[in-house]
C-alpha cells in the first residue's frame, strides 16, 4: 500500500497588511516563554501574557499569519458549527457577526483584528516551523530548533491545534493519480473544478460543507462514504442590521446571548456524558431530517448510521441530503480498492473515472507527527511516550517527563457540544497562574508528578466509560491506539474551568531558581543560539 503525499498548498490569498512578523534583526534568541502555534490558542496566550505585563515571550507560527485552522481551511463552504457569539474570545465580543454560524473568512478576519487590537503581532514569528524542541536538564531550559534558527526558553507552551495535521488515506495507487488531488485543509484555489468529474473521499464535517458548495459547478460528483454520519438541521440565519446595532449599543445584550448559547449547549452534556438515552430524542430528529429530505428508500438506508447519535461528531447541514439526491451526484458506499491514473476502483470492481479528488479524511488527532519533535528530560519524544502509554496529560496541560512545558488544549480537552474557545481560555488561566507561581516562589523548574498524572487519567477514563463515546457502538477519531478516548472532556466545561483556574503547585516537582552562572549562556552560544 502507498500513501499519497499532498503538499502544503497556498491557501486563498487574503489581506494582512497589518499582520507583520518580528523583524529578523530584532528576534530574541532566548525568551522566558516560547509558544508554538498562532491559532486561537496561541493568540489567546499571547494576549493574556501581554495583559499580565509579560513581554518576554515569542509565538512561533509555521503559517503566514495568525488563525491556525481558520487560516488553513479555506475550502468552499467552510464555516463554524458553533454559534458565532460563543465561538469568540470572552474578552473580545464581536457585535458584527453576519450570521448565527460564522463563515471561515469572518472568523479569520476576527482573529486578525484581535491580534492587531491587542498589539501582539510583534511577538509572532511567522513562516517559521519548529523542527525540534529538547529539554536540557543542565541548562534547565528548552533548546528549540526552527527553520529560522535556534532559540532557548525557560517555559515551552504547545498551542498546536488538534486539527492541523491532515490524515491522508492509505490507498493502493493513489500516488499514481494524474488529476488534481488535495486535502480539504490544503485547498488548491488554483484548481478549476467547474465542469469536471470530482470525487470526495470522506463524509465528515468538512465533506458535508464542501459537497453542497461545489455540487452545482461540477459535471459529476462521487461521494465515497465509509461510515454514515448523523446530520442535524443547521439553524443558521443572517443577522439583521437592527440586531447588529443592538448587539453593539445595548449594554449586556451580547453577553446575555452568549450566556444563553453556552448554557443551552451545556445541557447537552447530560446526554453525552451521563445518560446517553437522553440523546434518543435528538436521534429521532435526525431521522426525521433524513426522511424529510430523501425520498428514495435505498439512499435513506445508506445514509442512516447504525450507531447511536453522539458517538461520533454530530454534523449540521440543510444541504447535504438534498445534494445526495441530485442526478449527477452518487453516494458510493463500497470501499475503495485502488486509485488509477484517472479513476477510482471500488471493491466490487466498479471503475469510476474522475478528474479531481478531494481528500476529506480528517486529521492526525491522537497521533500527530508534530509530537515527535518534542523531547523530554529522558530524550524520548512526546510521540514515543504517548505510543507507549496512550495520549494523556495532567488536566490536559502537563506531561510527566517534560519539565516547564504546558499545553493550551492538550489531551482530553476537546468538546463534542460547545466552543473550544472556552476551553482555550481555561487553559490560558492555568498557564498564567503557573507563571505567577514561578515568580512568587522563585522556581526554575516544574514537572507534574507521575502519580498525580496517573491518578488523574485513571479517574478521567473511569468517567469516560459511561459516556456516549464509549457506549454508543462506534469507532471514531476520538480514540487512540490503546482504544481510549483521549480527545474529549467527559463532563461539563464549567467544571474544567474550575479545575484549571489556578496552578496547583502541590501536583508538581519543582526546583528553586539560583543565580545562573555563565555556563548555561556559554552552552547556548556554543550551539549558535546567541
Amino acid at each position: 500500500m502507498t500513501q499519497v503525499a499532498i503538499r502544503r498548498t497556498a491557501t486563498k490569498p487574503s489581506s494582512r497588511s497589518e499582520a507583520k512578523s518580528v523583524p529578523s534583526a530584532e528576534i530574541p534568541r532566548h525568551v522566558g516563554v516560547l509558544i508554538i502555534g498562532g491559532g486561537f490558542a496561541g493568540l489567546a496566550a499571547a494576549i493574556r501574557l501581554t495583559k499580565d505585563g509579560r513581554r518576554d515571550f515569542l509565538v512561533i507560527e509555521r503559517g503566514s499569519e495568525v488563525g491556525g485552522t481558520w487560516r488553513d481551511n479555506t475550502y468552499p463552504g467552510a464555516a463554524c458549527d458553533v454559534p458565532s457569539h460563543l465561538y469568540s474570545y470572552s474578552f473580545e465580543p464581536n457585535p458584527n457577526w453576519s450570521r448565527s454560524f460564522s463563515p471561515q473568512w469572518e472568523i479569520q478576519d476576527y482573529l486578525r483584528r484581535t491580534a492587531v487590537k491587542y498589539d501582539v503581532l510583534d511577538k509572532h514569528l511567522f513562516d517559521t516551523e519548529v523542527t525540534s524542541a529538547q529539554w536540557d536538564d543542565g541548562a534547565a531550559r528548552w533548546m528549540i530548533q526552527t527553520t529560522r534558527g535556534a532559540f532557548t526558553s525557560d517555559v515551552l507552551v504547545s498551542a498546536i491545534g488538534a486539527l492541523c495535521e491532515p490524515a491522508l488515506p492509505d490507498i493502493e495507487g493513489i500516488d499514481t493519480f494524474q488529476g488534481e488531488i488535495f486535502h480539504s485543509s490544503r485547498w488548491n484555489h488554483a484548481s478549476e473544478l467547474r465542469g469536471k468529474r470530482v470525487a470526495i473521499i470522506g463524509t465528515g464535517a468538512s465533506a458535508v460543507q464542501i459537497g453542497p458548495a461545489i455540487a452545482d459547478e461540477v459535471a459529476h460528483l462521487d461521494v465515497y462514504q465509509r461510515t454514515a454520519p448523523w446530520v442535524m438541521p443547521r439553524r443558521d440565519r443572517a443577522y439583521s442590521k437592527p440586531e447588529s446595532l443592538a448587539y453593539k449599543h445595548v449594554p449586556g445584550l451580547q453577553w446575555l446571548a452568549r450566556q444563553a448559547i453556552y448554557w443551552g449547549r451545556e445541557v447537552l452534556v447530560l446526554g453525552f456524558a451521563f445518560q446517553p438515552k437522553i440523546l434518543l430524542g435528538a436521534q429521532r430528529m435526525a431521522e426525521r431530517h433524513i426522511q424529510k429530505q430523501i425520498e428514495d428508500d435505498e439512499l435513506r438506508k445508506a445514509v442512516t448510521p447504525n450507531w447511536q447519535i453522539g458517538c461520533k461528531r454530530i454534523l449540521i447541514s440543510n444541504d447535504w441530503y438534498p445534494m445526495l439526491t441530485k442526478d449527477h451526484v452518487e453516494l458510493v458506499t463500497d470501499g475503495i480498492a485502488e486509485v488509477r491514473e484517472n479513476a477510482i476502483v471500488t471493491r466490487d470492481g466498479t471503475v469510476r473515472e474522475v478528474d479531481a479528488i478531494v481528500v476529506a479524511t480528517g486529521f492526525h488527532v491522537t497521533d500527530s507527527p508534530g509530537w515527535e519533535a518534542i523531547k523530554g528530560a529522558d530524550g524520548r519524544s512526546l510521540g514515543e511516550v504517548w505510543r507507549e502509554r496512550g495520549q494523556q496529560a495532567y488536566k490536559g496541560a502537563a506531561v510527566a517527563g517534560f519539565p516547564n512545558m504546558l499545553f493550551v488544549v492538550g489531551p482530553n480537552t476537546g468538546l463534542g457540544h460547545s466552543s473550544m474557545v472556552y476551553m482555550i481560555e481555561s487553559h490560558v488561566n492555568y498557564l498564567a497562574s503557573a507563571l505567577e507561581e514561578m515568580d512568587e516562589h522563585g522556581l526554575a523548574t516544574f514537572e507534574v508528578r507521575e502519580d498525580r498524572q496517573r491518578d488523574y487519567n485513571q479517574n478521567l477514563q473511569k468517567s469516560m466509560k459511561q459516556t456516549i463515546w464509549t457506549t454508543g457502538g462506534c469507532a471514531s477519531w476520538y480514540l487512540d491506539a490503546h482504544g481510549n478516548n483521549t480527545t474529549l472532556w467527559p463532563s461539563f466545561t464549567f467544571l474544567f474551568r474550575r479545575l484549571t483556574r489556578t496552578f496547583d503547585l502541590a501536583a508538581y516537582r519543582t526546583t528553586a531558581r539560583t543565580d545562573r552562572s555563565d555556563a548555561a549562556l556559554t552552552l547556548v552560544r556554543e550551539e549558535g543560539v546567541a
